[in-house]
C-alpha cells in the first residue's frame, strides 16, 4: 500500500502535472481564432457549435507544432518537469514523422485541460465541504444529487477524498504525458539514423586524435630521449653540440605540446584552435631532428612530393613518423634506410633498419608494444593502400607501404 502512494509523494509528478498546465494555458492566446467559424453558422445547434470550435482549436494547436523551434522547446520543457530523457533532434523529420509533434500538442493540451478541469473541481471540493471553514453551508450537486456538508466527520472525509483524488489525477496526466512523449517526442527513424551517424562520426574523430597522438607524443619522447643521451655524453667534450641537442628537444616538446593541446581541447569539447597538419612537405624537418638526435639515415627520394596532396599527404608523414620512432626504439643501431616514391598512380613508402641477431620470423610479426603499426595498418586499409612489415633478410626490418594516389573506381 506504501508502494503505491509513493507516485503521489513524488515531486516529479506535480512537475509533470505542472508541465501539462502550461501546455493548457499556452492554448488559450488560440480560442478566439477558433471561436470564428461559429460566427458563419449563428443559429446552429450548441453542441454543433461546441464541435466546430474544439475542432478548429484544434487544428490550430496542432499546426502551432509545424514549427521545428516548437518541437525543440517541448522537448527541452518535457525533459526537466517530465523527467524523461529526451535527446535534441538531429534532422528534420519528414513524412509521417511531421505529424508527431501537432499530434502530441493536440494530445498535450487535451490532457492539460482535463487534468487542471478535474483536479480544480476536486480541490474546490476538498475546501468548501468542510462548511465550517467558510462560515457558511456547503453543498455539491452531481448527476441530480446533492451532498450537504454539516460540519461533520463525513465532510471531513468527503474533503480528504477528494483531495486524493486531485492528487490521483495528477499522477494519471503525468503518467500519461511520461508513456507518450517518447513516441511522440522522441527521435524518430531518421533522427536516430542521424544521431548514430553522429556518434560514430565523434569516435571515428576520438579514434584518429589517438592515432595522431600516439604517433607525435610517441616519436617526440623516442628522439628527445635520445638527443638527451647524446648532449650528457658530449656535454663537456663537445659544448656546442649539447647545446644543439637541447635546442632539438625543446622545439620537438613545443611541436609536441600543440598536438597535445589541440587533442584534449577535442576530448574536452572545447573550441580547438586550428588542427596542426603535417604533409610530407615537413618531412625535411622530421629527418633533420632525427640526424640531430644521432641517427644516420639514408633517404631515397623519387618523384615530386607536391602531387600528394591532404588526406593522403597527412597519413604518409604520420606512416614515416611512426616507421622512423620504432626503428629508433627497436633498431639495433646502423643506418636508417627511408624510402618515398611518388609514381603517377601511387605512392611507395618505406623504412628499413638493422634488428639485431634475435629477428622474429612469420609474416605479420609486428614488433612493438601493440598500438602503433597495428594502427598504421588500419590506417593503411582505410587508405585502399597495401603494408607489409616484417623482417628483410637476417638482420633487417621492413615497414613498406603502398597507397593509391586516386581512390578505387
Amino acid at each position: 500500500m506504501i508502494r503505491g502512494l509513493r507516485p503521489l509523494l513524488r515531486g516529479s509528478t506535480y512537475s509533470g502535472m505542472l508541465f501539462a498546465y502550461c501546455g493548457a494555458l499556452a492554448s488559450l492566446p488560440l480560442l478566439p481564432f477558433a471561436l470564428l467559424p461559429t460566427l458563419a453558422r449563428p443559429s446552429a445547434p450548441f453542441g454543433v457549435q461546441a464541435a466546430l470550435v474544439l475542432l478548429a482549436w484544434a487544428a490550430l494547436i496542432g499546426s502551432v507544432g509545424l514549427a521545428r523551434s516548437v518541437r525543440r522547446a517541448l522537448i527541452a520543457f518535457a525533459r526537466p518537469l517530465l523527467r524523461v530523457p529526451l535527446p535534441t533532434p538531429a534532422a528534420v523529420p519528414s513524412g509521417a514523422d511531421r505529424w508527431r509533434t501537432p499530434l502530441w500538442l493536440v494530445l498535450h493540451v487535451a490532457l492539460g485541460w482535463a487534468g487542471a478541469l478535474t483536479s480544480g473541481v476536486l480541490l474546490l471540493m476538498g475546501i468548501a465541504l468542510p462548511g465550517d471553514w467558510l462560515g457558511a453551508d456547503a453543498a455539491l450537486s452531481l448527476f441530480g444529487r446533492s451532498l450537504r456538508s454539516d460540519g461533520g466527520w463525513q465532510s471531513w472525509v468527503a474533503a480528504f477524498c477528494c483531495l486524493l483524488l486531485a492528487a490521483v489525477v495528477c499522477v494519471l496526466v503525468t503518467g500519461v504525458l511520461r508513456r507518450l512523449a517518447p513516441g511522440l517526442l522522441g527521435p524518430s527513424s531518421a533522427e536516430r539514423l542521424a544521431l548514430l551517424a553522429e556518434r560514430e562520426q565523434r569516435l571515428a574523430e576520438r579514434n584518429r586524435l589517438a592515432h595522431e597522438l600516439h604517433d607525435s607524443i610517441g616519436h617526440t619522447l623516442t628522439a628527445t630521449t635520445i638527443q638527451a643521451a647524446v648532449a650528457g655524453e658530449v656535454l663537456s667534450a663537445d659544448p656546442g653540440a649539447a647545446r644543439a641537442a637541447l635546442r632539438n628537444i625543446e622545439e620537438s616538446s613545443r611541436a609536441a605540446l600543440e598536438d597535445l593541446d589541440y587533442v584534449l581541447g577535442v576530448l574536452r569539447e572545447e573550441k580547438a584552435e586550428t588542427a596542426p597538419t603535417r604533409t610530407l612537405a615537413d618531412l625535411p624537418e622530421l629527418l633533420d631532428r632525427l640526424r640531430h638526435a644521432g641517427a644516420v639515415l639514408e633517404v631515397e627520394l623519387s618523384g615530386d612530393p607536391a602531387q600528394v596532396q591532404g588526406t593522403l599527404s597527412r597519413a604518409a608523414y604520420r606512416i614515416l613518423q611512426e616507421g622512423l620512432t620504432n626503428a629508433l626504439r627497436h633498431g639495433a643501431g646502423g643506418p636508417i634506410g627511408v624510402r618515398v616514391a611518388v609514381a603517377p598512380d601511387c605512392l611507395e613508402l618505406g623504412v628499413v633498419n638493422g634488428a639485431g641477431a634475435d629477428v622474429p620470423t612469420g609474416a605479420g610479426v609486428f614488433r612493438t608494444s601493440g598500438h602503433g603499426l597495428p594502427g598504421l595498418a588500419e590506417r593503411v586499409r582505410l587508405l585502399h593502400g597495401e603494408i607489409e612489415v616484417g623482417p628483410d633478410g637476417p638482420r633487417h626490418w621492413r615497414l613498406a607501404v603502398r597507397l593509391p594516389l586516386r581512390g578505387p573506381a
